[in-house]
């Protein structure tokens, strides 16, 4: 199978553009992503656990790997939430399934979203990792409308190896992410 057409395109051209950007010698020090980690959390599977089974089907369809059913650490009282409980559907990608999820995301899913103008250049961690969350999982063109029963939201957090937010920034721009321009 051939390598995923945004890796390529970041070893032929974003790589060497950052090179130059960031004015780096050694070519390991530029930064990449390293890893892309789908959260989807349910709130409403403390009351009933089969509201998780359609979250899981849809992020396994997002992402195309089979997602790990997140559990409650400790118990709150105030939320109905005991410890051990299954709160949410997580996945983390890598890899080839990394750059393919991140190429969908970049091209198809985000101009689906209504009166989308960019996403928020705010959203850095201060470590160079990105997070941003999506209202509703439709944006997906493999998510079939007439088998979704309720919208959940997900976090997409895009780590990189990217020292600080600049770095990570200029990676991410190059890589096609649409950033929001000040007006």
């Amino acid at each position: 199978m051939a390598a995923p057409r945004l890796k390529e395109r970041y070893q032929k051209e974003v790589a060497p553009a950052l090179m130059k950007e960031l004015n780096l010698k050694n070519p390991m020090a530029v930064p990449r992503l390293h890893k892309i980690v789908i959260n989807m959390g349910v709130g409403e599977a403390t009351q009933n656990a089969k509201v998780l089974d359609p979250a899981v089907r849809d992020l396994g369809e997002i992402t195309g790997q089979k997602p790990v059913v997140t559990r409650a650490k400790k118990s709150i009282a105030a939320f109905k939430v005991r410890e051990n409980m299954p709160i949410g559907a997580m996945v983390t990608l890598r890899g080839d399934r990394m750059y393919e999820f991140f190429d969908r995301l970049v091209n198809t899913a985000l101009p689906r979203v209504r009166d989308f103008r960019g996403v928020s250049t705010k959203s850095f961690d201060g470590r160079g990792n990105y997070t941003l969350g999506l209202k509703d999982q439709l944006v997906f063109p493999e998510i079939d409308y007439a088998k979704v029963d309720k919208m959940m939201g997900m976090n997409i957090t895009i780590v990189t190896t990217a020292k600080n937010d600049n770095e990570a920034r200029s990676l991410l721009k190059l890589l096609g992410m649409p950033f929001r321009t000040a007006a």
